[in-house]
């Protein structure tokens, strides 16, 4: 059987890679930066907003299902890895921390050994010497690009930022981001298989000249913390839900635009901390209601807050926050680029990007016609249902045991 060395920097999906491994038997360690043991506990148990923010985040990295005997982390490194995020006050700075980051951690892995691991899993800009020495070793590997290519990202959001030039602040150019690139790049050449949240990430590493033959599509899956709720039609204004960052890279900006046309039919909340510029901010209060950050325990009351969730995004990998959405049962409204696996028409609506009008075309559509909510609500509840976590390992250790067959055998169907 092949047995599985994780990489994994932070605690992505809450170690969903390793512990889906290891309940197959096929984990043979789980390598990470830092995490919380047992002493964790008892700091999770606390009311929130009583711990640091560094703290608590730290307490939350817990690797449920994974035995510690099969766990080795480095702290010394997290921990330098986290001060020198802390002291990176430009992109350029930022994005050499994680350049330096990747390279590190790579390093203090080789030293420790590769064990009696067969193959080798990463995730995009962190793995690249890793990858490269399992490669001349003759092991398995893996890479996982959680997001669409960096070059495809910086030329989305580069577009946005002339269309719409005050709404973040103006920052100095980035002159590590082709290196950070090139890295990505230089993962995929050295890996078996590329993991892919979505089409749009497989068509990203496409369009930069990678190897999407080696590619596979692979949804991400949540299990929902309760039953979904079929919302009726309501009798008041629509309520609409956006759950991310506020800025370009969420589409913020369409989003104000339907927000506007829809004025008095239907109620807008943004929640998410906000990357925008004061003045943007002040546009957007006029029109939507924005909580800021909340802690991810509150994002269920969010949810069953809304009737409709709203992700405009210009760029994602496959977000998370639209299969949480999904399982509560709200039809999801979003974008191509947000890599979801919202079907139109059925349990929501997929809008290009960059057009607000089509947003609030479709929350009209919505909001007027009163079978059409309680249908699509349903609809997503039942969608949920093939992206849960176990379907989600189950779709994951399939592209796994593919690894070496012809592209069109790595075809994970959603």
């Amino acid at each position: 059987m092949t047995t599985w060395l994780v990489a994994q920097l932070g605690a992505r999906m809450h170690y969903a890679v390793p512990r889906i491994l290891h309940s197959a038997g096929m984990l043979e360690t789980l390598r990470t930066d830092i995490c919380g043991g047992p002493w964790a506990e008892p700091l999770r148990r606390l009311p929130p907003g009583l711990l640091p923010g560094s703290l608590a985040r730290l307490a939350g990295r817990v690797p449920h299902g994974v035995p510690s005997s099969r766990i080795r982390s480095f702290p010394r490194f997290g921990i330098e890895y986290a001060a020198r995020r802390a002291v990176a006050r430009t992109p350029s700075a930022l994005t050499a921390v994680h350049l330096w980051a990747g390279s590190s951690f790579c390093d203090s892995i080789l030293r420790a050994g590769l064990g009696n691991a067969s193959a080798v899993y990463t995730f995009n800009s962190a793995g690249l010497r890793l990858l490269s020495r399992a490669r001349r070793l003759g092991l398995m590997t893996a890479v996982e690009q959680t997001l669409v290519p960096a070059a495809v990202e910086d030329a989305l959001l580069a577009e946005e930022r002339e269309a719409f030039p005050d709404w973040q602040p103006r920052l100095a150019r980035d002159h590590n981001r082709v290196a950070f690139a090139a890295r990505e790049c230089g993962e995929w050449e050295c890996a078996d298989l590329i993991v892919c949240g979505s089409e749009f990430v497989r068509e990203g590493i496409r369009s930069r000249g990678g190897p999407a033959d080696r590619a596979v599509v692979v949804p991400y899956g949540v299990d929902a913390p309760a039953p979904p709720v079929v919302r009726a039609h309501p009798q008041r204004p629509l309520r609409v839900l956006t759950v991310g960052a506020v800025g370009l890279r969420k589409g913020t900006p369409y989003l104000l635009e339907a927000a506007r046309r829809l004025q008095g039919a239907a109620v807008f909340r943004l929640v998410g901390h906000i990357t925008a510029s004061a003045a943007a901010a002040r546009r957007l209060a006029d029109s939507v209601e924005i909580t800021g950050a909340l802690p991810r325990a509150a994002i269920a009351q969010q949810l069953a807050w809304a009737d409709v969730f709203l992700l405009p995004s210009i760029c994602e990998g496959s977000a998370t926050v639209c299969y949480e959405a999904l399982a509560a049962g709200l039809p999801v409204i979003t974008t191509p680029n947000a890599g979801s696996v919202v079907r139109h028409g059925i349990d929501g609506f997929v809008v290009p990007i960059r057009d607000g009008e089509a947003i609030a075309a479709s929350l009209d559509t919505i909001r007027t016609s009163p079978s059409l909510l309680p249908s699509l609500s349903r609809n997503a509840a039942i969608r949920a249902r093939e992206f849960t976590l176990q379907k989600y390992g189950e779709r994951l250790l399939a592209a796994l045991a593919r690894i070496g067959e012809p592209a069109d055998a790595l075809t994970v169907r959603n």
